[in-house]
């Protein structure tokens, strides 16, 4: 961080609202789990829990991380919330913020978490000293809603092979918009854009398209040796791919009811496996299934953060979707190092063998 940058906020959800971060002049920095910091967590918290949870508490107390105006943890699940009990052990002159994060999209649940941002905003004037203001909420929106859009134009190009790097660049840029100030990231995904190639990229390898599902996959190399290996994404359903950055629009939101649109965005479609649907229990298997096929992916490679209970536990309804529709589906359970999809590499190979076959 330059002087006279925006102080950055640490966040770990892609629920988290930007906007208000961005609002009251400061920079959100995800807590990537993406370190080589020992592994000092297991001290802290126990051994079969999420590595996503203990990597970024590694991080933390490794002096791994830029210097924090703040932190702020949706309690999104279980582990989370241990994050945050350990966090505030571990370092404990930081600010931390825990927004409860409901897991039904309801009205209910959008007016507990149109609460739970008000709480929020009235935390982040007392950090900042100055007002949140609806209007500043909407501008930032905006400006995220920029670069989600630019997002999705170099997904669709690195869908079709015309992306230099493909998917590897993709998600270099994907972590930089949530690393990093607006003006920077912005810049960085023009000069990207303007590096797409009209017809396909030749050193793009021969590959066989595939839907990429999952909750964590931050590792630019991960999804190059996913490329490498013969599986050309067409699309993914990540935490930090797609879903990381969703554009918000809150153009014509008057004051007053900012707070409640952010909420409703918040909570709408795309959902996570961490979201509940009481009357469709099979929603979130079935919805993949149908976007598997319309985009005619000829399988469904699915990383799953190990101890993942949310998605372990939906993955036997995806896979009996997937198996209805004549999809294959791959599961690499991975623990956030940057060798774990590495060791995934003889899966991979073996799987893109097995679908071109089928082809």
């Amino acid at each position: 961080m330059t002087a006279g940058s925006p102080p950055l906020v640490g966040f770990t959800c892609r629920h988290t609202p930007l906007a208000m971060l961005h609002a009251a002049g400061m920079t959100p920095f995800r807590l990537l789990p993406l370190t080589q910091a020992p592994d000092r967590a297991g001290a802290w918290l126990h051994d079969n829990l999420c590595p996503h949870v203990k990597r970024v508490l590694d991080r933390a107390l490794d002096g791994d991380l830029p210097p924090l105006a703040g932190v702020v943890l949706m309690a999104s699940c279980d582990a989370m919330r241990r994050l945050a009990d350990a966090w505030g052990t571990a370092r404990p002159d930081d600010r931390v913020a825990v927004l409860d994060l409901p897991m039904v999209d309801n009205p209910r649940s959008v007016a507990w978490l149109t609460a739970e941002l008000e709480r929020f905003r009235t935390e982040l004037e007392r950090w900042t000293g100055r007002t949140v203001t609806d209007a500043a909420i909407r501008s930032a929106a905006a400006d995220l809603a920029t670069l989600a859009t630019r997002l999705d134009e170099l997904a669709a190009a690195a869908a079709a092979g015309t992306l230099p790097g493909g998917w590897g660049a993709l998600q270099a840029a994907r972590n930089l918009t949530v690393t990093a100030p607006l003006d920077e990231s912005g810049r960085h995904l023009q000069q990207l854009a303007g590096s797409i190639t009209r017809g396909k990229d030749p050193d793009c390898p021969a590959s066989l398209p595939v839907l990429l599902v999952g909750n964590l996959l931050p590792d630019p190399t991960a999804l190059s040796l996913l490329e490498a290996c013969g599986a050309r994404p067409l699309a993914d359903d990540l935490c930090t791919g797609a879903r990381q950055l969703v554009a918000v629009t809150l153009d014509d939101v008057p004051d007053g009811q900012v707070t409640l649109r952010l909420a409703e965005a918040l909570l709408a479609p795309p959902h996570c496996a961490r979201t509940l649907c009481p009357g469709e229990p099979g929603r979130w298997a079935r919805e993949l299934a149908t976007r598997a096929r319309a985009s005619n992916a000829a399988g469904v490679i699915a990383h799953v953060a190990k101890f993942c209970d949310p998605y372990l536990a939906r993955l036997p309804a995806l896979r009996l979707e997937l198996r209805e529709a004549g999809l294959p589906l791959l599961v690499l359970e991975g623990d956030c190092t940057s060798g774990s999809v590495g060791q995934h590499r003889t899966r991979i190979e073996a799987f893109v063998e097995m679908l071109a076959e089928g082809t």
